[in-house]
């Protein structure tokens, strides 16, 4: 009687450690598609805030600036327009050099404008290299002004950001499904003599696997749960405790996460349940006490 007391102990804690293995690999995992997903997110705001401006031509008609407007809407990766009138353009100049330049010259010096915000995808360099050489073509276009150096050194530095962390993601899954495999598969072998037995009274492979899945499948949702709270605590917390950073996920990418979560805790209990349990079957009975 105390054998099986503390036979049953001894399963009992495995299968508690190997849930709550498979919940911290989870809520890593979570945690680092979070960050990505932020990071990505922060990364197109930031690439769709760049701003372009397009000088026009002194003595340039009203019927001619709407015409610009309007070609500048249908270019390709630009998602939205401003219109900017000298007096506004000198507004902001003089509030941003506290000079007045009409004071010294009598007359305003900078010229009609449009400020031009691309979608992420045409704020890349090459695509606005493209728009630049084809808008200073037209004939009431002046000039294109943008930050060039530091739109590419922006970009550069983005690019090499999410690459670490899409590579930091991809070793914490390699490392993770290499422990929860051990993890597991130690679970499984405590009990290894119930399925030596149940071979023993000739049980077919997937009669002795059936209660070792059903087990797993509940395994994965109980850890996957577990991971979600652990997931949406952090999150919480985060912007709580940090409210001056914005984080790019939004509700539905957190709702995404969570059900990659969910599913991939199933996955990895199953999978990894049914190699332990397979290798068992397999073993001749002779030999499991030597593994």
């Amino acid at each position: 009687m105390y054998q099986n007391k503390k036979l049953k102990r001894k399963v009992r804690n495995s299968y508690i450690i190997s849930t709550v293995s498979i919940s911290l690999v989870l809520f890593l995992l979570g945690s680092v598609g979070y960050l990505i997903l932020s990071a990505m997110g922060a990364t197109e705001k930031m690439k769709e805030s760049i701003a372009v401006y397009v000088m026009l031509k002194d003595g340039t008609s009203e019927e001619s600036i709407a015409d610009v407007g309007e070609r500048l809407k249908v270019s390709e990766g630009v998602k939205d327009i401003r219109f900017v009138p000298k007096e506004e353009a000198l507004k902001d100049f003089m509030g941003y050099s506290q000079s007045d330049p009409e004071a010294f010259l009598d007359y305003n010096p900078l010229p009609d404008s449009y400020e031009v915000h691309f979608s992420a995808y045409g704020a890349e360099g090459d695509a606005l290299a493209v728009f630049e050489n084809k808008v200073a073509e037209w004939e009431e276009v002046d000039e294109v002004v943008y930050q060039r150096n530091v739109i590419d050194q922006i970009s550069t530095n983005i690019n090499k950001f999410n690459l670490i962390l899409l590579l930091f993601g991809f070793a914490l899954l390699f490392i993770s499904l290499i422990l929860l495999n051990n993890t597991i598969r130690v679970s499984i072998y405590s009990k290894r003599y119930v399925i030596s037995t149940m071979k023993l009274v000739g049980a077919t492979k997937g009669f002795i696997m059936k209660p070792f899945l059903g087990s797993a499948v509940w395994q994965g949702i109980y850890a996957g749960l577990i991971a979600i709270v652990m997931f949406g605590a952090l999150v919480w917390g985060l912007h709580e405790g940090l409210p001056e950073i914005r984080f790019g996920a939004n509700n539905m990418e957190l709702v995404y996460i969570a059900g990659v979560m969910l599913v991939l805790g199933v996955l990895i209990s199953v999978l990894f349940t049914a190699f332990a349990v397979n290798k068992f079957v397999n073993m001749r009975t002779n030999k499991i006490h030597m593994y």
